[in-house]
């Protein structure tokens, strides 16, 4: 994704998951990621943040990918 704006993401996680979702809440959310070092927030143009993992950001997805490829069924 080459834009992750809140905005962009917000829309992009509506997509995968077919659901509206309340943007006050991806905010929350996003902000918690970053709270925990897991995403870090800048700024893009002195009006929009901008989000992106950081290194203890690709760990925890790589983790969970290990998990899920261990303990979850593979459908083709």
């Amino acid at each position: 994704m080459s834009d992750s704006s809140g905005q962009t993401i917000k829309t992009e996680l509506e997509k995968t998951q077919g659901r509206d979702l309340l943007t006050g809440r991806v905010y929350t959310n996003l902000n918690e990621l970053v709270d925990k070092d897991l995403v870090h927030k800048g700024s893009k143009n002195g009006r929009t943040n901008e989000y992106s993992l950081t290194d203890e950001g690709r760990e925890a997805v790589e983790t969970r990918r290990r998990w899920e490829k261990r303990y979850l069924k593979q459908t083709a």
